[in-house]
């Protein structure tokens, strides 16, 4: 959707979910929570669909499983995770683009708690923001815009005059409600998507124009 308004529409931040977005660990995560699916007996065909952009906790909460310390069981996944970074990488070209960007005009809002962020960037390469707002930093989680709201405060501007690079449908609603527009970066996408936001493959696929007025996205 290169002819879409985002495209060559000035705006005073992009803010950038992780991953997904900037780079794709679905292998090692979805490795970690069929281990934890699997020793919790929860069905893990049905299960794994429902992790993508959420907070750990949040999706144990969800299940609703009657025992279960959904803190002490995120804290075993997170540790998990930060262990396994076998396929973790970047989405293609995203490691250039965000290093054109200026650093107070970008951020990474991100639903993994900040150690497992950090190690997942490493892994694949990407830039550590000025910004980066993580679980920790706030108390609920996507799909509540809090996080993005946090990070266009932070970067001294309005959601409203930020450009949101989401993938999950968590993510996407959290950027809707923070008055954000929104683009959908689809590079780990299996299915092709339906939606009225401008779509990206990848970052190869475009340019940053950077002046006095704030950042413009190129389709090239």
């Amino acid at each position: 959707m290169s002819d879409h308004p985002v495209f060559n529409s000035t705006y005073r931040a992009f803010l950038f979910d992780m991953d997904g977005t900037v780079l794709t660990s679905i292998a090692a995560a979805e490795r970690v929570w069929t281990t934890w699916a699997v020793r919790h007996g929860v069905d893990v065909e049905s299960f794994l669909p429902t992790i993508h952009g959420a907070r750990a906790i949040d999706t144990i909460r969800r299940l609703g499983l009657p025992g279960v310390d959904a803190e002490a069981e995120a804290a075993w996944i997170t540790e998990a995770e930060i262990d396994d970074v076998d396929g973790v990488f970047e989405v293609a070209g995203a490691a250039k683009f965000l290093r054109s960007l200026p650093a107070r005009q970008w951020a990474i809002v991100t639903s993994a708690p900040r150690e497992l962020a950090l190690r997942r960037m490493a892994a694949a390469g990407i830039p550590e923001p000025a910004v980066m707002i993580t679980a920790e930093d706030v108390t609920a989680g996507k799909p509540d815009p809090a996080g993005y709201r946090l990070a266009a405060r932070r970067l001294g501007v309005e959601a409203g005059q930020c450009l949101v690079f989401e993938d999950a449908t968590v993510g996407i609603l959290a950027a809707e409600a923070a008055g954000a527009d929104l683009v959908i970066v689809t590079a780990t996408h299996e299915q092709p998507v339906e939606t009225l936001h401008g779509t990206l493959v990848d970052y190869d696929m475009v340019r940053v124009q950077v002046d006095a007025a704030g950042l413009r996205l190129h389709a090239v």
